[in-house]
């Protein structure tokens, strides 16, 4: 017995020394994440006769919860996909490696568009820091992440109270007076829910959630929204709920199935004012030359109020760069006029030269103001008001204008497409005009 004892362990002995343990991955391990960016918990303790109906049992405990996916393109070179229902964001700008203060591994993920990065020390299968926004003072988010969870909110299955699919009539600040309105945009599979919110100045693009009896939760994390949707469904079917924005905005909110309901027209939000026969301007742009609508000649011109570091502005600008490139035409200009989170020249024209670069952006983007509307009305005294980045201005060869657009609905919404129809009917009247 005592030989075949020996024998055995002379057998594994050898048997591990054949072993070579091949490491595919030279950083965090290919494949799906679950994330979660850790809120300041808890609804707005604010009217409670308003919030009571909405206290409930809080399955992710006050977390904003989203999936990402570690892709492999060799064993050294990988980028990081981010993903909200039916998008999915490209992260390519990483960097990794061992921290030499803390002999920790570590690693940067940039969102250069957003001007935000997460940061964070990796082991194993964990991946534990925070997101920061460099736009924002002093303005991070604890973030944690576990490898090969492919669930958002929860793995539970309870049967759904309801089937909220369809359009919801909404109201967003009902514990003010300034109440805003919104069209909830909802499609549910079972558990699985997906779907936006419109309001009058943009949408809140791709949500991903779940519907668990009478809950139901949806969030979004892109690199500049951090989305927290949490509701109710009462029992006479409408519901009621909390939205949170990263840490800094909450605010309650009620719905009602309503098929029919319909925001403002986009282009009536945004006019000129009273005494102004024409739309006009002179800005910088990054190279610091002064520039202005009478440089553009007799052409048709687009004008874009935006920021880099809004996403529906992103959008926008996605579809517009799209758009251009199928439809050249040497007698259609866009102007993009940015005004930008930074104060700081140097920055903001960074911030814009990043953007241009990133979504190959080949039309011009000037350097308009800071980001405070107020500010922006300013700079533009034609305007009643500056009311949504973005909205977007149709000059004809006359330089009359002939129609401003607030806000963008985007690819996430029904609207989209009747956008883009829309969008370039319009533009070709104006070229044709031309001849």
């Amino acid at each position: 017995m005592k030989q075949f004892f020996f024998l055995g362990i002379i057998f594994l002995t050898l048997l591990q020394a054949c072993v070579v343990i091949d490491n595919q991955y030279t950083a965090v391990p290919p494949g799906i994440w679950r994330a979660t960016l850790k809120l300041d918990g808890g609804l707005n303790p604010i009217k409670e006769e308003v919030i009571a109906d909405v206290r409930y049992e809080d399955i992710n405990q006050g977390e904003l919860p989203f999936n990402f996916e570690v892709i492999y393109e060799d064993e050294s070179n990988f980028y990081i996909e981010f993903i909200n229902g039916e998008e999915r964001i490209k992260a390519e700008d990483i960097t990794y490696g061992r921290n030499r203060a803390t002999g920790r591994d570590s690693i940067v993920i940039n969102f250069p568009v957003f001007d935000s990065y997460i940061t964070a020390f990796y082991e194993e299968d964990v991946i534990e820091g925070k997101w920061v926004v460099n736009n924002k003072e002093n303005y991070s988010i604890p973030f944690v992440a576990f490898h090969g969870k492919d669930y958002r909110f929860t793995e539970l299955k309870k049967e759904p109270a309801a089937d909220i699919s369809g359009n919801w009539k909404v109201s967003f600040g009902i514990e003010t007076e300034a109440t805003y309105p919104a069209i909830g945009e909802f499609k549910q599979e079972g558990n699985y829910l997906s779907g936006t919110f419109r309001t009058e100045t943009g949408d809140y693009r791709f949500l991903e959630g779940t519907v668990q009896d009478n809950k139901v939760y949806l969030s979004c994390f892109d690199g500049a929204h951090a989305f927290l949707f949490e509701a109710k469904i009462l029992e006479d079917s409408t519901m009621i709920g909390a939205f949170r924005s990263g840490t800094h905005y909450k605010t309650l909110w009620e719905a009602e199935r309503d098929a029919d309901f319909k925001l403002s027209d986009a282009d009536s939000l945004t006019y000129l004012k009273e005494g102004y026969d024409d739309f006009d301007f002179t800005f910088e742009n990054t190279a610091g030359e002064s520039v202005s609508l009478a440089d553009y000649g007799d052409k048709v011109k687009l004008i874009q109020i935006f920021g880099t570091w809004c996403p529906n502005c992103r959008d926008e600008t996605n579809f517009l760069v799209d758009y251009l490139d199928k439809n050249p035409n040497e007698n259609l200009a866009v102007i993009g006029l940015a005004f930008e989170k930074h104060r700081d020249r140097e920055k903001a024209v960074a911030a814009i030269q990043r953007f241009k670069e990133q979504l190959n952006v080949d039309y011009d983007l000037l350097l308009a103001g800071y980001s405070n509307k107020s500010e922006a009305s300013a700079a533009l005294p034609m305007l009643n008001k500056v009311i949504s980045y973005p909205t977007m201005i149709f000059i004809d060869q006359n330089n009359q204008v002939r129609r401003i657009h607030t806000g963008f609905a985007g690819p996430a919404t029904s609207k989209y497409k009747d956008f883009v129809a829309d969008f370039d009917a319009f533009v070709q009247q104006l070229l044709k005009e031309q001849t």
